[in-house]
């Protein structure tokens, strides 16, 4: 039955999917505000039939550009972020190449990162920045990396920089942490030892790992908005490290179901 399961999701999904991709493209192209909100419709029903279901404690910066900076454990990120808010992504420039899911990160606006060439920060910076003014949500994963989900990773500063646009107020854009933790397995309190079913770190391959998700069952998620703060408080490492400290906090406290 699980793979009977598995099978159906994954079929559901691929139609679903080829179906939505030509409507976001043509969204794109025209140059509709649509583009913007389409990906949010798109993943919450995606979320929908993986299975995921979150629960958001907190609520999303609008009105404005804002950074969202958040750990990173899983390709089911993209999902979970994308069904609560509509947003764009900021990663790395191997995504733009990958089968299938490159398509979907570019239909979505994701600003791609070059970590390889330190000469191209700034260029992406840039770009960030002016996505931001432009009043996108961007979505940044300051650890560089995805993990176990047990736990949050030191967050690097660098890409941080592009907090430093000014809006028209003179004030710099908002940072809002955000923390998400993977805390049910069908309904019932997930242990550290079935997060690698659904966390996507190290050498693992996307397909098979995918596969054993869709095997292992329904997810439950917390994504919590935290304050948002800014530049005009502090300069950037000491918002790396706020950030960083309060997204930990909270991905601690949902772990441990005192959300």
């Amino acid at each position: 039955m699980d793979r009977l399961r598995a099978v159906a999701i994954l079929a559901t999904f691929l139609v679903f999917t080829f179906v939505c991709m030509p409507v976001q493209w043509l969204l794109l192209t025209l140059g509709a505000s649509a583009a913007r909100t389409f990906p949010y419709w798109y993943h919450r029903h995606v979320a929908r039939i993986f299975g995921i279901r979150i629960t958001v404690i907190g609520r999303p910066v609008t009105g404005q550009g804002v950074l969202l900076v958040a750990n990173h454990t899983s390709w089911a990120d993209i999902v979970i972020f994308s069904a609560v808010a509509p947003i764009s992504f900021v990663a790395k420039a191997e995504v733009a190449k990958w089968p299938f899911f490159g398509t979907l990160a570019r239909l979505q606006r994701t600003v791609f990162v070059e970590r390889a060439r330190r000469a191209a920060t700034g260029d992406v910076r840039d770009a960030i920045r002016e996505r931001l003014l432009a009043g996108d949500t961007l979505v940044l994963f300051p650890e560089g990396t995805s993990h176990d989900g047990n736990t949050v990773l030191p967050f690097k500063s660098a890409l941080l920089g592009a907090a430093e646009a000014k809006l028209a107020d003179g004030h710099y854009v908002k940072v809002q942490p955000v923390s998400a933790a993977f805390t049910g397995l069908w309904g019932m309190p997930m242990g550290r030892e079935h997060r690698p079913l659904f966390a996507w770190y190290g050498d693992m391959e996307m397909m098979p790992h995918l596969w054993e998700a869709l095997l292992a069952g329904p997810l439950d998620v917390v994504v919590q908005f935290h304050e948002p703060f800014s530049l005009d408080q502090m300069d950037r490492k000491e918002l790396a490290a706020r950030a960083e400290d309060i997204v930990r906090r909270g991905q601690a406290l949902a772990l441990a179901g005192r959300t």
